[in-house]
């Protein structure tokens, strides 16, 4: 399977996200995914595995528990694959950037002409 194609899924890019906050109990993540997408334990385990054949998660015990974590392996591939696109947004993230910084800098001027003119 395709980096994209497992990246396609939102419930699996959910998992992800959980899982990029530090490692996470089995049970955990099926308690979140269940809440938020109303699926069942044995899907949620389904897309755990997907994940983890994929190079996404890893998956290792602690007693009774299965503790899952990112695997960046897949996620380094899918960035390398991104790179030769990054220069069609690079540029209008860097000028958005600029733009922000900017409008901040304009605010913290204003605000300190207000307290100046208020005194």
């Amino acid at each position: 399977m395709h980096a994209f194609d497992v990246l396609g899924d939102p419930v699996r890019r959910r998992i992800l996200e959980l899982l990029a906050d530090g490692e996470q109990t089995s049970g955990a993540v099926t308690a979140v995914i269940r809440a938020e997408f109303g699926i069942s334990q044995p899907a949620v385990s389904q897309h755990l595995r997907v994940l983890r054949d994929n190079g996404f998660a890893t998956v290792r015990p602690d007693g009774a528990r299965r503790l899952y974590a990112v695997d960046d392996t897949a996620l380094r591939q899918a960035d390398e694959w991104l790179s030769r696109f990054r220069r069609f947004w690079t540029p209008h993230l860097a000028a958005m950037a600029t733009e922000v910084a900017r409008g901040k800098r304009l605010r913290r001027l204003a605000a300190s002409d207000d307290v100046r003119s208020s005194e």
